[in-house]
């Protein structure tokens, strides 16, 4: 009887040892990290040696080839087949370019990558038989921003130390063209601007878009701005202040953008020219010259000519009422007949004709008669149409709201 227990014991020893489970045994796993894969416009930079350069002045696409290892022949039909895409005779002096070669001792150009700007760049391979051309645009992000600034001299300079787009400026001086004098800015002049700045990769700017609405205080009063499509089937659009009032007059204050008035209309003004009284019945905006002259409004041209004193000159009908003469151009960029529009560049600063300096002698007629264009009480142009109206004032609100809160620093 004890040797059976002894045995029954030996029994469930022998079972619970065969049960037991063995310790797992640790894996030990590598990790083998993937090698990082350099891509440039989808080409494996490591297959290629890569040289990159700017234009050089009088260097040519062909030359560029030549100096990496291509025939002419074959870089004749490489210019020929990029033709349709772009003309690479007009490579221009200092914009970037990649040659992509092979890493063999012919060490022969393969790809050809050029940047005519920020947004596009061009692309021929000519890695086969068969080369191919083709002209990209990269993908451009737009961001609506809020701007505002406080003026010390210019309104360029307060762009400037904001750390702005300098094409705001030229936004800004279009839009309040008939209601500012950008010449004569008071001290603590205010704006406000909200408008779309372009980016590509995210960081790198390449230039503004619409300004959707502005503000600017001048001598202590507002001025609003909202842009606002009449027209969606056309695309008009245009911009007009917080009571839906159109923000163009009939006429710009001035044919040029910026400048400064070196003579005005005056009938006594004694003329070292001529070394007499004589009467001046023009106001004269100096500038550099080659600098665009504008149409101050909608007309069509009824002279565009070279005569006398006047030297080169563009005369524009606008209505029954108005006409207005551009003297002294160096060049005429318009013919009589041609239909202008208000801000169209119609010539270039120059000196030709009887003239000590560059610039523009802007005249100006009334009913036949030359007049000081700065004394005249000019009519408004139409508002926004009446059914547009409730809309409009809807559209602008929260756009108003948002001028309002920024703060000018």
């Amino acid at each position: 009887m004890h040797q059976v227990k002894i045995s029954v014991l030996l029994l469930l020893l022998l079972l619970f040892f065969s049960c037991k489970k063995e310790p797992k045994k640790k894996i030990l796993i590598e990790k083998v990290e993937a090698p990082i894969v350099l891509k440039k416009f989808g080409y494996i930079l490591d297959d290629f040696k890569i040289i990159e350069d700017t234009i050089k002045r009088n260097e040519s696409f062909g030359e560029i080839l030549y100096r990496n290892h291509i025939d002419f022949p074959e870089i004749h039909k490489i210019v020929e087949v990029s033709k349709d895409s772009f003309d690479v005779r007009k490579l221009r002096v200092g914009k970037p370019y990649t040659v992509l070669t092979s890493k063999d001792t012919t060490e022969k150009a393969q790809v050809f990558i050029y940047y005519p700007n920020k947004v596009e760049y061009l692309i021929i391979d000519f890695k086969d038989s068969i080369p191919t051309a083709q002209l990209h645009r990269k993908i451009i992000k737009t961001v609506t921003k809020t701007a505002t600034g406080s003026i010390k001299t210019s309104l360029s300079e307060a762009m400037d130390e904001a750390g702005l787009n300098y094409a705001l400026v030229n936004e800004m001086s279009d839009i309040y063209a008939w209601a500012i004098d950008f010449f004569h800015l008071q001290k603590n002049d205010k704006f406000k601007v909200v408008y779309e700045e372009k980016f590509i990769d995210d960081t790198t700017s390449v230039g503004i878009g619409k300004v959707k609405a502005a503000y600017f205080e001048h001598k202590n009063m507002p001025f609003y701005a909202f842009q606002y499509v009449t027209d969606s089937t056309k695309n008009i659009s245009d911009y007009y202040d917080e009571k839906a009032n159109t923000l163009r007059r009939q006429f710009l204050k001035a044919p040029l953008k910026f400048s400064r008035i070196s003579s005005r209309y005056n009938l006594k003004r004694y003329i070292r020219y001529y070394g007499r009284i004589k009467p001046h019945k023009g106001t004269d905006f100096a500038a550099a010259i080659g600098t665009p002259i504008l149409a101050t409004a909608n007309g069509t041209v009824i002279a565009s000519a070279r005569r006398g004193g006047n030297g080169n000159y563009v005369k524009i009908k606008h209505n029954s009422t108005y006409s207005t003469q551009y003297l002294h151009m160096r060049k005429r960029l318009v013919k009589k007949g041609d239909y202008v529009k208000q801000g169209d560049v119609i010539g270039t600063i120059g000196m030709t004709g009887n003239t000590s300096g560059p610039h523009v002698c802007y005249r100006f007629w009334k009913n036949g008669v030359q007049v000081d264009p700065f004394k005249q009480k000019l009519p408004s142009a139409k508002p926004i149409e009446k059914e547009l109206k409730e809309q409009y004032l809807n559209f602008i609100l929260p756009l108003k709201q948002q001028l309002d809160k920024a703060t000018v620093k």
